[in-house]
Order: structure tokens, then sequence, then C-alpha cells
């Protein structure tokens, strides 16, 4: 049976992402099924290999255009993490392809932006998802059945992240925190300034529930939950090569993983995490 072909869509494809996702599909239980095979950036950073190298290096076709890899591949995965204001441009083509795609983390930088992806997606009946590799740590998704018929009063999530700070790390344990405690946050504060090693971002929700995320240089990903039960959760080290088996099955399937009312939540949080870092110790209405 022959493989399906999956292709890269990157803003620059020499990445943390793109350099370790097709070994990390080699080992997965779709393995024989999926091949990383077509791939095209944007454009290189100076010091980054460029898409010819890279290409090269991973035995994998370069593409001319965004448009050649959608044409080509069976299924596709918009990449770009660190730039997710680009994801609008960057999975146009693919969510008018009807073949089913994936979105990097974050999935959009702003709410309306993921709204109008899935918008555009659903006009062309394109299958899509997205998510944070978080989401699918093992703890954390065999601890989920215990609190289908109750939210947690409040809950706490720790993570870690260095470069560009909540910008490139805030979505983990905001994704971490929404699959717990759902919709309905109402404001956000953020306690540190834009620019800080260390983030304190605190949550409240229209029924009274509170949330706090804390990230800092070194810290695991770690959640806390309270309610009619406290628990603590910490990650083990299987979240990747878990999210990258839910990615797979995906693209088998064309059956989300994750509601895309969680992902639009994680994404309002996130946004409006960016803007309170402008003005910490004050409330920012969602």
């Amino acid at each position: 049976m022959a493989k399906k072909k999956i292709g890269f869509i990157d803003a620059y494809i020499d990445e943390w992402h793109a350099n370790n996702y097709p070994s990390m599909m080699a080992k997965t239980s779709l393995a024989e099924e999926f091949e990383v095979a077509f791939a095209w950036e944007e454009a290189p950073l100076p010091d980054k290999r460029p898409l010819d190298v890279w290409c090269k290096d991973m035995a994998v076709a370069p593409c001319a255009s965004i448009e050649e890899v959608v044409e080509k591949s069976d299924c596709i995965c918009v990449l770009a993490p660190s730039t997710p204001e680009h994801h609008e441009f960057l999975a146009d083509a693919a969510l008018r392809s009807g073949k089913p795609v994936f979105i990097d983390k974050p999935f959009c930088d702003t709410a309306a932006g993921a709204e109008r992806l899935f918008a555009l997606a659903d006009r062309y009946n394109t299958p899509v998802t997205g998510f944070s590799a978080l989401r699918f740590a093992k703890p954390f998704t065999d601890e989920l059945k215990n609190w289908q018929n109750v939210r947690p009063e409040l809950a706490i999530a720790h993570g870690s992240g260095v470069i560009k700070g909540f910008l490139n790390y805030g979505i983990h344990p905001l994704t971490m925190l929404t699959m717990f405690m759902g919709d309905g946050a109402k404001r956000v504060m953020q306690l540190n300034g834009s620019g800080s090693l260390r983030d304190v971002m605190l949550i409240e929700y229209s029924d009274g529930r509170k949330a706090q995320l804390i990230r800092t240089p070194k810290s695991g990903f770690e959640l806390e939950l309270y309610g009619e039960s406290e628990v603590f959760l910490r990650t083990a080290g299987d979240f990747f090569a878990n999210a990258i088996e839910e990615m797979l099955k995906f693209f088998k399937t064309g059956v989300s993983p994750v509601d895309r009312t969680e992902v639009i939540e994680a994404i309002r949080l996130f946004e409006k995490g960016i803007t309170a870092l402008e003005t910490p110790g004050e409330w920012v209405t969602l």
C-alpha cells in the first residue's frame, strides 16, 4: 500500500517542529501509512538552512509554492509555530482543498482569525484541527474523564520556556487549563509585563471560577485542579509522541480529536494574555 503524502508549509522550514516531526511520525503506530514528502517555506532565516538544503537533508521534495504542496499532498501540516500571525495566509490554499489540514500551535494569533480559519474549512468541507502537544499528555487525558460532569473551581497551570516567553509558550499552559475549565472566561490579568523572565496570569470566569498560569524558564508542565477533589498532575515525556499519533489518526479519519470551541477559547485567552502584558496589574476583558 502506497503511503499517504504529508506536505509541510512553514514560514521558515529549519525549525524544531519541522526538523523533528518526521522522525516522530516514523515511531507511531501509523508509520507505515504516512510519510513527509513535500515542503515549502515562506522565507529562510539568515542563520538557518534554506528549503533546498533542508529538503535534501530530510529526503523531502521541495515545492515552488504553497499551491504545489497542496496539490501533491494527501494531507497538510501548516507549521510556523513561532509566527501564528502567518497562519491565515499559510493555510488558505490548504483549507480550500478538502484534504485534512493540521495547523500547529498556536492555531492562530487571534480568536477572530481562528474563527475565520474554521469558517473557511467548513465552506470547502475541509477537515481541520490544531493543538498544543500538551493537550495529549497522558496524565491530563487520563484525569479528564473525572471532570466530565463538573468543572474545577480553581486550576493552576505551570509551564516553562524562555525564547519570546509568553508569546512562544503561553499557549501550552492555556491549553492545559482550557481542556479542564472549558470556555466562559470573562477577563484576564498579567502580573508581569512583556519581556519578563516569568509570567503570572490570572483568569476569571463568568460563573466565578478562577485559573492561574505560571511560566518560569525551568519549570516543568504541571497542573493543579481544585474542586470536588484536589489533583496534582505532572507531565510525562510522552506528550509529543501522543500528539503526533493523534495528528496522524486525524489525517486518516478526518475527525478532529479536539473540539473547536476548546481551540478558540485557548486562542481567546492567548490573545488577551498578550494584550494584558502591556498593562500588568490591570484586568483585560475578553
